[in-house]
């Protein structure tokens, strides 16, 4: 064989490695890759049942549930709903008319079952999708949020006059 041809071997074997390392790659990505869907996408049935995704909005006021540790409640980014149950310690955070973000799968009878429970403290760590939908549709009032925020400490060392 010549060097030409060796050299042709070498880059098609080193090709194929490559290509057989992305693919590997990829399929183990396609396990742990999880989206973020908004109610309104959840209850148009634009997610397939028993797909893994991450459902955030608004805790509607009013539909929390709780049963021991089990608990039930509905988010809504204005235009959809979708029914959230969970098992197990909400955060500290969690309460109604609060953000929310839950991951876990669609049931067949349309009920999200969450197995993690995220709790938003503040409308600036709001998904860009799920805010702008809340802006359209008037449950989002900037101003009003951002007075409920506590005015900053002062940092560590800093002078006061």
């Amino acid at each position: 064989m010549t060097r030409k041809g060796r050299r042709l071997v070498l880059i098609a074997v080193a090709l194929g490695v490559l290509g057989l390392a992305a693919g590997l790659v990829l399929t183990a990505l396609n396990d742990t890759i999880v989206f973020f869907r908004t109610p309104t996408e959840v209850a148009e049935r634009q997610v397939a049942v028993g797909q893994r995704l991450r459902l955030g909005g608004l805790v509607e006021t009013g539909s929390l549930a709780k049963q021991g540790t089990s608990v039930r409640f509905v988010v809504t980014d204005g235009n959809g709903h979708v029914t959230v149950a969970y098992t197990g310690i909400l955060p500290d955070l969690f309460r109604e008319g609060q953000g929310v973000v839950a991951e876990g799968m669609l049931k067949p009878d349309g009920v999200f079952a969450a197995d993690t429970v995220l709790a938003k403290h503040d409308e600036r760590y709001m998904p860009r999708e799920v805010a702008d939908t809340l802006k359209k549709t008037g449950h989002w009032m900037e101003d009003a949020q951002n007075a409920k925020s506590p005015p900053a400490a002062p940092a560590a060392g800093a002078l006061t006059q």
